[in-house]
């Protein structure tokens, strides 16, 4: 029914408004408790040999909303009724910034792919806590933090740390985002030195906490085997709990959609189908060179049960989803639980 009905009338529209569109539709329908039944029955598949014990957490699949859809927490109830196992909320930055100037969101249909140039757009950690204090879902929710646009990255530990002990009541895990193209010289945290600091200072806020949280770092997945080496043993000698793999590469090559499309579209980080392999690389990589000393949670292209069981066979403990679901719609979720059962049966 998505892809046939909703799917169309949506893309008619442009990406960013077709986000707001979905938001305020789901908010309105799911305040009738009849809808949100139906869909609770449409979209349930619950069964133990999908549940997973990671850095601490019982999860109860392994499928998860990846960072950048709920940036501000607004759909954590609806969401849940769709059958994710976690939601990763953000990026969070610690002041609101508007992001980047619009248009920032773009479709490549021929390659099931989108191009985002968003920029960290949201309404602060404070407004996501409001909500956040309100939700009534108890199903496992990730705080995706970053830095504000303005803070040079000198001082970016300050804004991580305050984005992390503001969050730290409310959250079950932490996502340190450093590897979004989108915001100016932000991926400059990811070399060595400025990451083990930043680490290290997330890490002791994290220490003084009555109860910590575990703490992953999202890596993007444009970095040499060089520097993949060095965030193995960054993560081994800062004591965080895991790695996310992969954020948006900044590559374009094997691309499906002309190049002088994609070139009048400009700078951006890109999603979906086309960075399905080369987050898998990354993922298979980490996990053999570190021989699993730490989880990984494996986004990038997933459309399928098929493409999530790749990602789980080439070292990731769970996985996310967002790009797939645009294309594929929320049935998506139910699909991937219903395949990897049949994949454990084999």
């Amino acid at each position: 029914m998505y892809k046939i009905f909703i799917k169309p009338l949506l893309f008619l529209l442009q990406p960013e408004a077709a986000h707001h569109f979905t938001f305020g539709l789901i908010k309105w329908a799911f305040n009738f408790p009849l809808l949100k039944s139906m869909v609770r029955s449409l979209y349930r598949l619950e069964d133990a040999r999908l549940e997973r014990e990671v850095f601490g957490l019982k999860f109860s699949n392994p499928i998860g909303l990846a960072a950048g859809f709920d940036k501000d927490a607004r759909l954590i109830d609806e969401m849940a009724l769709l059958g994710f196992g976690f939601i990763e909320i953000g990026t969070l930055t610690p002041k609101p910034q508007e992001g980047n100037p619009q248009p920032r969101l773009f479709r490549l249909p021929k390659d099931e792919s989108l191009i985002n140039r968003m920029g960290f757009n949201n309404g602060g950690v404070w407004d996501a806590l409001e909500r956040l204090k309100k939700r009534k879902s108890k199903i496992i929710v990730g705080g995706n933090i970053g830095k504000n646009k303005t803070t040079p990255n000198e001082q970016a530990v300050e804004d991580y740390v305050y984005g992390f002990e503001a969050l730290h009541p409310y959250v079950d895990y932490f996502a340190v985002n450093v590897s979004s193209p989108n915001t100016p010289n932000l991926r400059e945290l990811q070399e060595k030195e400025p990451l083990k600091k930043l680490l290290l200072a997330v890490r002791e806020s994290n220490a003084k906490q009555v109860h910590p949280k575990p703490i992953l770092l999202k890596i993007a997945p444009d970095l040499s085997e060089g520097q993949l080496d060095d965030i193995i043993e960054i993560v081994n000698e800062t004591g965080i709990q895991g790695v996310i793999a992969t954020n948006t590469t900044l590559d374009r090559s094997g691309l499906k959609t002309s190049t002088s499309v994609v070139d009048q579209l400009g700078a951006g980080g890109l999603s979906g189908k086309a960075l399905e392999k080369k987050s898998t690389e990354v993922i298979r990589y980490l996990h053999q060179k570190s021989r699993g000393a730490f989880p990984i949670i494996g986004v990038g292209g997933i459309f399928s049960a098929q493409d999530a069981f790749e990602k789980l066979e080439a070292g990731a403990s769970l996985v996310q989803v967002y790009s797939g679901m645009i294309y594929e719609g929320p049935s998506l979720i139910k699909k991937i639980k219903r395949g990897l059962l049949l994949k454990f049966a084999e």
